[in-house]
């Protein structure tokens, strides 16, 4: 079992910056990809962002250039750092740790966090 739980959520104007994050608890976080997925009002949840095991990184274009995730293995905290922030960026985050096959693939995660909101004014 792994438990998750996402912070750093808040209400920001467009053009600002929020940092997520995810402490996990449970089984060996270091041998997992974790992902971070957003499902904004009335929509599929979507793929963010992922980090494998290795630190290899992986983004929908939507936020490359704009978004960086980041692992601690030794605190067991995944991070998501929004620059540039979009009115469409407003959803729930969601962070996820995998259970292998791909990093884009949201049936391929086994355990979820419950969320956090992050809303962008315009």
């Amino acid at each position: 079992q792994v438990q998750l739980i996402e912070s750093g959520g808040g209400l920001v104007q467009a053009g600002g910056s929020l940092r997520l994050s995810c402490a996990a608890s449970g089984r060996t976080f270091s041998r997992y990809a974790v992902g971070w997925f957003r499902q904004a009002p009335g929509k599929k949840r979507e793929f963010g962002a992922a980090i494998s095991r290795t630190g290899g990184t992986y983004y929908v274009d939507s936020v490359k250039g704009r978004f960086t995730i980041s692992r601690d293995n030794t605190k067991n905290m995944v991070y998501l750092q929004m620059n540039s922030l979009k009115p469409e960026d407003t959803a729930v985050y969601y962070c996820a740790v995998s259970g292998g096959g791909s990093v884009y693939e949201i049936d391929e995660y086994d355990y979820w966090g419950q969320g956090t909101q992050v809303t962008v004014s315009s």
